[in-house]
């Protein structure tokens, strides 16, 4: 089925293509845009983990507080938050405020990502058919990769012609829109009445995560995965790039990455997967393999053609992997669910980075690149052991949870649908 032709699930699509599409410009433009305000890399630095450390810190808040006040709800709040956050953003590079503002605003987009992620992933089984939700999660993949693919070119554009502040005035005025397309998706609030207070309902989730070995398995895979491979790759790979093939090349090879993930988000729209934990852990273990060639001190149309192929191997296991949520988890603790796999494969992410230059010092950057990889291959391929994740999607192994009826049912114009799940891992 093609989950476009729901009208609920279509608004949400294109609420998330306006907002995907609006925040690809901003990481670039808001990078320069910090450096010509002040000159100063630390003031970056700053900035960028302002947004991060919030966000890792209050997600398993977020997926609780989803799932007890409903995702559609929620996300209108988030969506028009940020657009104020990013207005007064843009306020502050055209005024040029001190950079503390920038900090500030940018631990509040922290905060209200920690709520919209969970949120995000939560509401997408609301809105399609189960049999439609591998081409809804390739649809919302495709216009994410896409976005990865043009935003940061069409930054370096706005940037060189008329400023970086215009750019966080473009991204604002998209979670707007966004915000009020949102309003208009129909998704009812299904969940029972619960008097259980905020960190029961969390106890709950954890509850039922650790006692899901596909769950906490792959999870805790990809915990291992970001430890080593974040660092490694953003901070190793640049200074490895910068003694062989250069700045351009390091770019040619990211840029191949992000075409090798919208290829494949578009190509899932026809493939499926019959066992997708088995196959999507066992495919993405050639995401290992540009680390090992960056150790080995590979040329450049090797690595290139090695990351395109990794690029492919993430967008078919994030397919996977958020297909596998929304069909076999409880849809009311989708979003806690959500929060804790995103907290676990993110919450490594900062101690790989502090730690990765440190170990190349002492061991040499390509010995740890290799290592990584090597790593990074083993962590993948662990989970494969128990039989749960093996069997996922076969007549013996765990079931898809009961699918409520479709929320859309109850508006005249989507009588006809049915309702009912991320690598949040692996991307």
């Amino acid at each position: 089925m093609n989950p476009l032709r729901d009208k609920p699930f279509r608004r949400f699509f294109l609420a998330r293509s306006i907002s995907v599409v609006g925040s690809a410009v901003t990481p670039v433009s808001l990078a320069f845009a910090v450096l010509q305000l002040t000159g100063s890399a630390r003031d970056l630095s700053f900035v960028v983990t302002a947004a991060l450390l919030p966000n890792i810190a209050l997600l398993l808040i977020g997926g609780g507080v989803a799932d007890r006040v409903g995702q559609a709800a929620l996300l209108k709040l988030t969506h028009a938050g940020s657009g104020v956050t990013q207005a007064a953003m843009a306020y502050c590079l055209f005024s040029r405020q001190p950079v503390g503002y920038l900090i500030a605003l940018s631990l509040l987009n922290g905060v209200l990502g920690a709520f919209t992620g969970p949120a995000l992933s939560g509401i997408v089984p609301q809105l399609v058919a189960p049999e439609g939700l591998q081409k809804a999660n390739s649809l919302l993949a495709s216009v994410g990769s896409a976005a990865k693919v043009v935003g940061p070119s069409a930054a370096g554009v706005m940037v060189a012609t008329i400023g970086g502040g215009w750019a966080l005035a473009a991204d604002s005025a998209s979670f707007f829109i966004a915000a009020v397309v949102l309003s208009s998706i129909p998704v009812p609030d299904r969940r029972k009445k619960n008097t259980a207070k905020l960190f029961t309902e969390l106890r709950e989730g954890w509850t039922y995560f650790r006692s899901t070995s596909w769950l906490w398995s792959v999870t805790a895979g990809f915990t291992v995965v970001n430890l080593v491979n974040m660092g490694a790759w953003q901070l190793l790979g640049p200074v490895l790039a910068q003694d062989t093939f250069r700045a351009g090349g390091w770019g040619a090879v990211l840029s191949c990455r992000a075409a090798g993930t919208l290829v494949m988000s578009v190509l899932m729209l026809r493939i499926r997967a019959k066992r997708p934990l088995l196959v999507g852990q066992a495919v993405i273990t050639l995401a290992a393999v540009p680390l090992l060639l960056l150790g080995l001190s590979a040329g450049v149309v090797v690595i290139a053609a090695a990351t395109f192929v990794a690029g492919l191997a993430v967008g078919f296991a994030n397919v996977c992997w958020d297909t596998s949520l929304h069909t076999y988890v409880p849809n009311e603790m989708m979003s806690r669910v959500v929060s804790y796999d995103q907290f676990g494969s993110y919450c490594a992410i900062p101690v790989g980075q502090l730690s990765v230059i440190p170990l190349a010092t002492v061991f040499g950057a390509r010995q740890v690149a290799f290592a990584a990889g090597v790593i990074f291959a083993l962590s993948v391929v662990a989970p494969l052991s128990l039989a749960s994740v093996r069997r996922l999607g076969t007549a013996d192994g765990p079931q898809p949870s009961t699918a409520p009826e479709n929320a859309a049912a109850d508006t005249a114009d989507a009588a006809a649908t049915a309702a009912r799940p991320a690598p949040a891992s692996a991307s």
